[in-house]
């Protein structure tokens, strides 16, 4: 078995059709960029629908349980560089 490494933060980016017209689609690129040459271990994973259309894009951070609607790009990436 291979050895099973846990991240420090999950960005979850919704990319739904609302949210990825709203901008989730770009997001989940330049996040899975940004990720590959942070220092911490960071995962982004690309979600269908979180069923929240009417504050999209919506995108979610764990741990913490962050939830952020009706982002910016630069928003998400602050949250990224956040340290808990």
């Amino acid at each position: 078995m291979g050895k099973f490494t846990v991240p420090d933060k999950v960005l979850f980016v919704c990319t739904g059709s609302k949210c990825a017209k709203r901008g989730g689609k770009d997001l989940y690129k330049t996040a899975k960029k940004y990720a590959k040459f942070g220092k911490e271990e960071i995962e982004v994973i690309r979600i269908e629908c979180t069923d929240r259309c009417d504050w999209a894009p919506v995108c979610t951070m764990s741990p913490g349980n962050t939830w952020l609607k009706e982002y910016s790009e630069k928003d998400v990436l602050k949250l990224l560089l956040a340290k808990d």
